[in-house]
């Protein structure tokens, strides 16, 4: 069953509208659209004309509010998370809500060649990050990822990865509370192209197709007999 963490919604003229399409009605939205801007003349930050600190500086300013972002923040007890997209960016980026069940996290996983910069919206997030398997030689050998560093981010800390920091995994460590984050990933390859999860055990590399959400701009999508559509 689906369920709101916070059941504030926004103004009733918004409450259907994606927030790329109507002026920031809140520190949240304004925020939305100063990421858009941002990345707005580039292809994303594969290109150089986009700095990843401009991305995490507005990020860090911002309070995180519940009664701003509430309307995304859709849960599912049956998952250790949920992807809920708040924004695209003009096609340059995926802006997510996470909320994480507690007591749940993600496979220890890559980024798709692209960048991630994580705010924690609501609890606190364990992020342990891995080193980028050596696959040049092309050998079979397996054994578990080396962790590099582990760090746990508290409400409103920002933080960043990308492939050429390493892998990560992100856990929700507490045993009663969700926890909530906000995601920026541009350019948005794993929603297009898929993405790499790698065995905690043998560092075996599986890959996804694509990353798919929970809900898009506050409305969750229906289910199938294989998962969300």
């Amino acid at each position: 069953m689906t369920t709101l963490i916070a059941t504030a919604p926004l103004a009733e003229t918004h409450a259907n509208s994606p927030p790329s399409l109507f002026l920031p009605s809140d520190p949240f939205h304004a925020l939305v659209k100063s990421l858009s801007l941002v990345l707005g003349p580039s292809s994303g930050l594969d290109s150089a004309d986009v700095d990843p600190n401009d991305l995490i500086a507005l990020m860090s300013i911002y309070t995180s509010n519940e009664k701003e972002w509430g309307r995304y923040a859709l849960a599912d007890l049956k998952r250790n998370y949920t992807r809920n997209l708040v924004d695209e960016g003009n096609g340059k980026s995926n802006l997510l809500v996470v909320v994480w069940n507690p007591g749940k996290g993600s496979p220890i996983h890559d980024h798709a060649n692209a960048h991630c910069v994580m705010k924690i919206l609501k609890g606190s997030l364990k992020e342990t990050q891995y080193a980028m398997p050596d696959t040049a030689d092309g050998t079979a050998h397996q054994q578990p990822p080396q962790v590099t560093k582990e760090s746990t981010y508290l409400e409103n800390e920002v933080t960043y990865i990308a492939d050429t920091i390493g892998l990560h995994k992100i856990t929700n460590a507490s045993a009663t509370e969700p926890a909530v984050s906000l995601h920026l990933y541009t350019p948005p390859h794993a929603a297009h192209f898929g993405f790499n999860l790698f065995d905690e055990r043998t560092g075996k590399r599986s890959h996804i197709p694509k990353a798919g959400f929970y809900s898009i701009h506050g409305s969750a999508l229906r289910e199938t007999s294989n998962g969300v559509q």
